[in-house]
């Protein structure tokens, strides 16, 4: 079997597994990244500067916007499923839990260690739990809307982490190195993990 023709996951606890075990690890992407000190994630600059602004923490954010963004997926006619409600529920918490328990690192090449693995983790956790065939999360509908409308997935990724980079850096959120790495790896990373683990 060549690698680009790996079945996709059939059995509910496979699938189930697949769709929490994504979460869980977006959830230490974002912890990651957040800890490393280097600058969040495009989303989290926004989270970020939004959890300042309101005095709560950013998994909390991440939760309300969440359930915010589903409102775009009307004019993309996307529908919400188990994984979509699963990610609004719980990203925000292993989010906060990762940021919680992860030390923060106190020498730049562990900062920017923690920089690669967060991106690693969020691409492959993004595939991970799509490709579980539960529902998108909120964030990724709209990247998968995209994807019916004829963009590529590297693409439309990148166009979503551009506006919210944006937006988060007028409220307040942090920028450096690592937002730079995120906006420019995680769109051809995400594309690359979908030859293992198909998104359809």
């Amino acid at each position: 079997m060549s690698e680009t023709t790996v079945p996709r996951v059939s059995s509910f606890p496979a699938r189930l597994a697949r769709l929490y075990g994504g979460l869980a690890l977006y959830g230490a992407g974002i912890g990651l990244q957040v800890e490393s000190g280097l600058g969040n994630d495009p989303w989290d600059v926004f989270h970020q500067g939004v959890a300042i602004r309101a005095g709560v923490s950013i998994g909390t954010v991440i939760i309300g916007v969440g359930a915010l963004v589903m409102l775009l997926w009307i004019p993309l006619k996307q529908r919400p499923g188990f994984g979509t409600i699963s990610n609004v529920v719980f990203l925000g918490l292993f989010a906060d839990a990762a940021i919680f328990l992860l030390p923060t690192p106190a020498h730049l090449v562990l900062q920017a260690s923690y920089v690669v693995l967060g991106v690693v983790a969020v691409a492959l956790a993004t595939v991970l739990y799509i490709g579980a065939g539960m529902g998108p999360g909120p964030r990724d509908g709209i990247m998968t809307g995209l994807v019916r409308l004829g963009l590529s997935v590297r693409m439309s990724r990148f166009l979503i982490e551009i506006t919210v980079l944006a937006a988060g850096w007028l409220l307040g959120g942090t920028v450096g190195i690592g937002t730079l790495v995120f906006a420019l790896a995680i769109g051809p990373l995400t594309q690359l993990f979908t030859r293992w683990f198909p998104l359809t």
